[in-house]
This record gives structure tokens, sequence and C-alpha cells, in this order.
């Protein structure tokens, strides 16, 4: 999947975001941010991007907890992508280990691989 497939495939996601966010649906704005998370990992980035979006969020609900996780991982991310320990699949909030893989959602790794 090239950096312009990521892309395409993360506005989507952030179109759930938005619309999860509009109807006040916290569950499925981070299960979008998650979707968003998973697709950036392999471009720094995108994969920063990712966090500092997971981090607005947690700010806007008030979650002192995840927005602390958050500036770990925006920190985090880069040493992640030098050494090359992206865990494939991990969804990048604070209650997930940073470290562990995960599986991706079948219909998300659908979509990535048409992309390829």
């Amino acid at each position: 999947m090239t950096r312009y497939d990521a892309l395409e495939l993360i506005a989507a996601e952030i179109a759930s975001f938005e619309a999860a966010c509009a109807g006040r649906d916290s569950t499925a704005a981070w299960q979008a941010l998650e979707r968003t998370h998973i697709i950036s990992q392999p471009y720094l980035t995108l994969h920063l991007t990712s966090h500092w979006a997971m981090l607005r969020y947690a700010l806007h609900e008030r979650d002192l907890r995840e927005a602390i996780g958050q500036c770990l991982r925006i920190v985090l991310a880069p040493l992640g992508a030098i050494s090359g320990r992206l865990p494939v699949g991990n969804t990048g909030p604070s209650k997930v280990s940073a470290f562990r893989p995960m599986p991706i959602p079948q219909d998300l790794l659908a979509r990535m691989n048409d992309k390829s």
C-alpha cells in the first residue's frame, strides 16, 4: 500500500470519526481513530498525525490518562519507526500496550490489501 493509498483510506476513517463526533458517539469516534492508526503505522508522519488526533480527542473528552498516554506515544513513535518495532495492527490508545501486535479487522485488512 502506498502512502497515497493510505491517505485515501485515512480520509474515509476521518469522515467516520467526524460523523461519530457529530452524533456524539464516543465509542465510534475512537474506533475510527484506532483504524486510522492501524493504516498510518508504516508512515511516520501519518502515524504521528494519528496520535496527535487521538491526543486532541482525549483532551476534548477530558480524558487525562489517555492524553498523557498519547503524549508518550508521540515521543515513542519515531523510535519505533527507526528500530522497526511497530506492532502490526496495534490500535494506538493508551489502554493497549504500545508494543502489542493485534489482528487487523477483516474489513480494513481487505481494503488495505485492495490498495496493494
